[in-house]
């Protein structure tokens, strides 16, 4: 597997990056696991989730994807993956999400930022007082890790 710098970061990533947009609706979390096993024993340590995950976006499954590969990571050293995930932008028909948010504002890049899953911690991921909950990057990349 080629490895790459991730932009200005100290994160070296696969050259390869797990797209897991089905987790949780066309794929069963078992199906997943079994997806995210293959491709991290084959080196890629990379992978890409978003919010609205799974796709089609309906607000029954919505952050079901993350919660998945939060579950995967909780078996795995987390150092050793990097994990991108991104929010949702202005969408009416996304209500269930901070409201449908009409603006990419500070307080939808901060109330997004604020784990929802397992991905960055390893309580329930809604403590506000959780290190991992800092960035205010609408696209979050970072190494995965268990918080304190």
């Amino acid at each position: 597997m080629d490895y790459r710098k991730l932009g200005s970061s100290d994160l070296t990533v696969s050259a390869i990056c797990l797209g897991t947009m089905t987790f949780g609706e066309q794929n069963t979390e078992s199906e997943a696991h079994a997806q995210l096993d293959y491709a991290f024993d084959r080196g890629v340590n990379f992978l890409d989730t978003a919010e609205m995950y799974p796709v089609p976006p309906r607000a029954q499954t919505c952050t079901r994807t993350e919660s998945i590969v939060g579950n995967w990571l909780a078996k795995r050293r987390r150092d050793e993956v990097v994990v991108a995930t991104k929010i949702a932008g202005p969408r009416r028909s996304l209500e269930w999400i901070r409201g449908g948010p009409s603006s990419m504002d500070r307080s939808n890049l901060r109330a997004a930022s604020r784990p929802t899953t397992s991905i960055f911690t390893s309580c329930t991921g809604r403590s506000a007082t959780c290190p991992c909950s800092a960035s205010t990057s609408s696209i979050r990349a970072r190494k995965a890790r268990r918080c304190p």
